[in-house]
């Protein structure tokens, strides 16, 4: 419990949604937690993990989102920088945002169910209209990704011409 009450605590700290009554002619997409125990290198549990997703098996294409969209870096261009980067002897940057999706916006409008087991005492029919992506939507991966992206080109960074989720920055 505790740690589902966390991660509904990041939900209104990053402002993820807003609790509507029900919409009359719109689908709403349903919730679930995903559970996951972190282990350490000797096998013990150091950490349980709980995260809500958008059930997303309840879109439909065109109404509920466009296409599909996976960011993946092509592992040729990972290589190859990791060569480049030893050579010139350069230092490299990895990011591992918690809770990425959560900073994605998103244009559509959708509505998820509250999550099982905390549903509002009040307002027990309401559901939440999304502010940003949630785990589990279509929309999540897009969202995200260009969020950062526009941060990036913002800041001076230059997009790769063969894996756009390269990012380089020279001075």
């Amino acid at each position: 419990m505790i740690v589902m009450q966390e991660e509904l605590n990041q939900f209104e700290r990053s402002e993820v949604w807003e609790l509507v009554p029900r919409p009359q002619n719109q689908s709403v997409i349903g919730t679930r937690w995903v559970f996951r125990n972190k282990i350490d290198e000797n096998g013990i549990i150091i950490r349980n993990k709980a995260r809500l997703v958008a059930q997303s098996f309840n879109q439909e294409e065109g109404i509920n989102y466009e296409e599909t969209f996976v960011p993946v870096a092509r592992f040729e261009v990972i290589r190859m920088l990791l060569a480049f980067a030893c050579f010139k002897d350069f230092v490299l940057y990895q990011m591992d945002v918690k809770s990425a999706f959560l900073n994605g916006f998103i244009n559509e409008e959708i509505y998820v169910e509250q999550p099982p087991g905390f549903q509002s005492f009040n307002f027990p029919n309401h559901v939440f209209r999304l502010k940003k992506a949630l785990y589990g939507l279509k929309q999540a991966p897009r969202a995200w990704y260009e969020r950062l992206s526009k941060f990036l080109l913002k800041k001076g960074f230059k997009m790769g011409k063969t894996d756009t989720t390269l990012f380089i920055k020279t001075k």
